[in-house]
């Protein structure tokens, strides 16, 4: 049956016979397939580098290793690994590909395979021929590449000519990356691990043991400090002052040091984590701890023997640190380094006292001196109700310059009416012409010197003070404020005085005491130790019935002390000072010769006379006498503190004719103890001697008044009861000697008292004698009572012992 070629029926018909030949085209593959090995897919078994899958699916194996694949499909066979062959789909330089997911065309034949991947051995195959395993070698890429991606080729085995089909796209893809390569060797990355963490401690030490040494500090060091720190200090000092560039340096040293430090620590580790764990562990250790434990006590040893390395990488950051150092300076200006106030420098020297070398009387010096400025007048002011002071009416008579004598003052403030109203100042070297007996009022002495009265406010510093006392105007003032209380106009009230020496004391902090100071302190009123050596002028003033011839005290005092100090019989060994002053006070020993020039020779005129004996010692105090002594006849004269008959109180049984050793005042020479000795004996100047009767001293020489005449006469009966009376004094007394109170001397005893029953009477006790009989010293003063010239002797001592 013929059809039409044109109609719709014809090609209905073409298309029909197309599929129909088409679907016997597919049959025949896929039947012969049926027979042989078929691959559907793999996947990364494992590999001696790293590797993995990427995040768009693809594997990636590092170059150069060793990897297995696992291969899935039907009838696999060992020698099926001999059908798997890889090409090259491309390379890049960098890593810009999205992790081997660039796009290529699907399904194509490989036309050129690559030897980069080399399949080697046959494939394990599993017992069920659906899996099998591959071994590759990947080899190295080229120096350009960075990274390679290949795609899987399946040979056809139906075909006879060898053709290699590309699996699917994104499953059959294998990306190829270069292996992480280490900057250095690993032992040289040890050694800079090790150089850099050392230069991190010693930028760490640096910038805290140079920084904390401000420049003041340094200069101090420089200065003061030891050989060894002035040496150091002179090292440092030019690098120190340039404080501002100095810190960057070492901060940009630091910082750079760290940061390579964890760049090596991280290319050697492989791991980012591990790197900064093991950076921050050795920069903390051995780049922060130990470093500044050792630079902040040995700062200025390590910075001076690294000055070095110091300035070599000043000189390496040179470009970036000394412009950022000039910012520094020109924002913050310069640096003047720590400066301490006065509170803080005392707080120091408080802080460091157990580790300074300063003493405690140093520091409280110091310390007094800083707080000078901070206290006033009236913190150490002395209260004018315990000042001591005189009226400006006063009289200055004995009783008054004694009383001065003993408070130790140097300047008296003179006051009139009331205390409060201080008018004048005396100073004790004013009294030095002044004659008590003249009975000069203080008045006459105060408006001749005149001196200035110097008035402080209480409210004036103590350094303020200072400079003025150290203008040598005075060193006494009046405190005063005014007083605006209560109604009234104000007025200015005295507070006190102050001193020199107050303010001295405050800035030693400790107390100066002088012999005649009475308390420690003015303001606690704490007083001193008495001091037994201390004068007691009151001692000398005389009243009317002490003695019938009036000498002024300052003569009985210069008697006194003649006596003791130069005639051997009345050295405080043999007679104390106490008995000496009471026989120079009984009214018998002080005596008076009146002179009459129209009789000359009269026999009162006489103090010894040659041929008569005499049981008296005698002392001039005023006037002349003519003494005419020896077989010649020769006449001398002499005049006050001349004194004679030494052997007439000292003697016993053997008389001595000499005069006794002559002194006065206005001698040139004075006498040694030897001189003194050869008088006492009779040995210098005797003038004829001989042996007399027991207990008598007979002069060979004539004393004779010349003008009005002032002596001591002191006998032998006194003397020997002074001497008993100072044995008593000094000798303890027994208790079994039941004495309530101490002996009355009496070198007059009453009739009959010449008996051996004579005894000591003492007050407040009766008059028999003890149970035992009187003892030794009892018996010597009965002794003296009952010799022949004892009865002879009419004064008496009539001070207790």
């Amino acid at each position: 049956m013929a059809m039409d070629s044109s109609g719709p029926g014809f090609t209905l018909t073409l298309l029909l016979l197309y599929c129909v030949f088409a679907g016997a085209r597919a049959e025949g593959p896929a039947a012969g397939a049926a027979s042989g090995p078929r691959i559907l897919g793999m996947r990364l078994e494992r590999s001696d580098t790293p590797a993995g899958t990427t995040e768009r699916g693809v594997i990636q194996v590092t170059e150069g290793s060793d990897i297995f694949f696992r291969f899935y499909g039907l009838h696999l066979l060992p020698n099926t690994s001999a059908l798997i062959k890889f090409t090259e789909l491309y390379s890049s330089d960098k890593e810009d590909d999205t992790f081997g997911a660039l796009a290529s065309p699907v399904n194509r034949t490989c036309s050129e395979l690559t030897k980069d991947i080399e399949v080697r051995g046959s494939m394990a195959v599993t017992n069920r021929n659906t899996s099998g395993v591959v071994q590759l070698r990947i080899k190295q890429l080229r120096k350009s590449e960075v990274v390679k991606v290949f795609g899987v080729c399946v040979r056809d085995t139906q075909e006879k000519e060898e053709t290699y089909y590309l699996m699917d796209d994104r499953d059959g893809r294998v990306r190829v990356v270069e292996v992480a390569k280490s900057l250095l060797p690993t032992w040289l990355q040890v050694i800079l691990i090790c150089f850099l963490l050392v230069l991190s401690g010693m930028f760490s030490g640096l910038n805290l043991g140079l920084m904390a040494l401000d420049p003041m500090e340094l200069r101090i060091v420089r200065d003061y400090g030891s050989e060894k720190e002035k040496k150091y200090a002179a090292k440092i000092e030019p690098i120190r002052q340039k404080g501002n560039y100095l810190l960057c340096s070492l901060l940009l040293g630091n910082v750079l040091v760290n940061t390579t430090l964890t760049i090596l620590l991280d290319d050697l580790t492989k791991s980012g984590i591990g790197a900064v764990v093991a950076s921050t562990v050795g920069i903390v250790i051995f780049g922060e701890i130990v470093p500044q434990a050792l630079c902040s006590r040995h700062g200025l040893a390590v910075g001076a023997n690294t000055i070095m390395v110091t300035k070599l990488f000043m000189l390496l950051t040179f470009p970036l640190s000394w412009p950022i150092s000039k910012v520094l300076d020109c924002v913050l200006g310069q640096e003047i380094g720590t400066v301490y106030s006065r509170e803080k420098l005392l707080g120091m020297l408080k802080v460091t006292q157990p580790f300074n070398d300063l003493v405690k009387e140093e520091l409280n010096m110091i310390q007094g001196a800083l707080e000078l400025r901070s206290k006033t007048v009236e913190d150490v002011m002395t209260p004018v109700g315990d000042c001591f002071m005189i009226r400006s009416d006063g009289v200055l008579d004995f009783n008054t310059m004694s009383e001065i004598m003993e408070s130790g003052y140097t300047r008296i403030p003179v006051y009139e009416h009331e205390r409060s109203n201080i008018v004048d100042i005396l100073y004790v070297k004013d009294l030095a012409f002044v004659d008590p007996d003249d009975c000069t009022t203080l008045k006459t002495i105060t408006k001749f010197y005149n001196h200035p009265v110097h008035f402080v406010f209480h409210d004036t510093k103590l350094d303020s003070m200072l400079e003025e006392f150290k203008k040598g105007k005075s060193h006494l003032a009046i405190v005063q404020k005014v007083n605006n209380e209560g109604e009234g106009d104000p007025f200015y009230e005295v507070l006190g005085l102050v001193t020199l020496e107050d303010v001295i004391e405050e800035i030693i902090k400790s107390e100066i005491l002088d012999e005649s100071d009475l308390y420690t302190d003015n303001r606690n009123r704490k007083k001193v130790a008495p001091n037994k050596n201390k004068r007691d002028f009151s001692a000398f003033k005389q009243s009317e019935s002490e003695s019938k011839v009036k000498i002024s005290p300052q003569l009985l005092l210069a008697a006194h002390r003649f006596l003791a100090t130069e005639v051997s019989l009345f050295s405080p060994s043999q007679v104390s000072d106490k008995v000496l002053l009471r026989i120079l006070r009984h009214p018998d020993v002080i005596q008076e010769i009146k002179f009459s020039a129209a009789d000359k020779l009269s026999a009162q005129h006489y103090v010894y006379q040659r041929g008569k004996p005499v049981d008296y010692f005698v002392l001039i105090l005023q006037g002349r006498v003519e003494v005419e002594a020896g077989n010649e006849n020769m006449k001398f004269e002499t005049g006050p503190f001349s004194f004679y008959g030494v052997m007439a109180i000292s003697v016993s049984t053997l008389e001595f004719r000499s005069p006794s050793h002559l002194s006065g005042l206005n001698r040139t020479a004075s006498l040694s103890g030897a001189d003194r000795t050869d008088s006492l004996s009779g040995s210098n100047g005797q003038l004829n001697s001989g042996v007399a009767a027991a207990q008598q001293y007979t002069p060979d020489f004539y004393v004779r008044a010349l003008t009005d005449l002032q002596f001591v006469k002191i006998t032998r009966a006194q003397y020997q009861n002074g001497l008993v009376a100072s044995r008593l004094d000094s000798t303890p007394q027994s208790p079994e000697s039941g004495h309530s109170g101490a002996p009355c001397l009496d070198q007059t005893p009453p009739p009959g008292a010449a008996d051996a029953d004579a005894a000591l009477t003492y007050p407040g006790a009766d008059s028999t004698p003890t149970e035992n009989g009187p003892d030794e010293t009892t018996l010597l003063l009965l002794n003296e009572q009952n010799s022949p010239n004892a009865a002879n002797h009419h004064s008496q001592l009539d001070n207790s012992v």
